[in-house]
């Protein structure tokens, strides 16, 4: 069993829909971001956080991909070329997604009021936009970023679109659309998203 710590419309949502595809057993403690419940688990006050036994792991990327690495299942193998790809859109994801709407976020709600810097808005756009069009190149005409097999990596990056779109970042490009309608359509992100509702 499994302990989700964080609520579901956060980053935690990744966590729990790889446990949804994994079909694995949890438990889920909705708490927010910067909480004193949080912050026993994860010193930084950041979601979300994962109990496994006696320990706590920390960062959806970490736990995603230790989760995928357990129970072998939705990730390439250590020391593979595929798995170097994989780790690859990653790192992409992270930088090029993530980080934009981490930055749109910061400066929206989460910093002090003095210290937002309302104007950053569009040039983070503007980068989300430029990463959503790699994207798009990145997943040519296959069904998901390894090829025929969904992955980790979709996970991130689904969960970054749903994330933009709710930014009112939003996506135009019609390969990247019906990426993400289809990892959306999966039964395991529709059990997950069930969690945050």
């Amino acid at each position: 069993m499994y302990t989700v710590i964080g609520m579901p419309q956060t980053r935690a949502m990744r966590v729990i829909w790889m446990l949804e595809e994994l079909e694995q057993p949890y438990d889920i403690v909705p708490a927010p971001p910067r909480s004193e419940e949080i912050k026993a688990a994860n010193g930084t006050g950041k979601v979300p956080a994962m109990k496994v036994g006696d320990d706590i792991l920390t960062d959806s990327f970490a736990i995603v991909t230790f989760l995928a690495d357990r129970h072998g299942a939705f990730t390439a193998p250590a020391g593979s070329v595929d798995r170097a790809i994989q780790d690859s859109h990653l790192h992409f994801i992270a930088e090029e997604m993530d980080a934009p709407l981490w930055t749109a976020s910061k400066n929206s709600f989460i910093y002090p009021e003095g210290m937002r810097v309302k104007e950053i808005k569009p040039v983070v756009k503007f980068e989300y936009d430029q990463a959503v069009a790699r994207l798009s190149k990145r997943l040519g005409s296959s069904d998901y970023l390894m090829g025929d097999t969904f992955s980790v990596p979709d996970i991130f990056a689904v969960h970054c679109l749903n994330w933009g779109r709710a930014a009112k970042f939003d996506v135009t490009d019609e390969t990247v659309l019906a990426y993400s309608k289809r990892c959306r359509a999966r039964p395991a992100f529709r059990r997950a998203a069930a969690t945050a509702s």
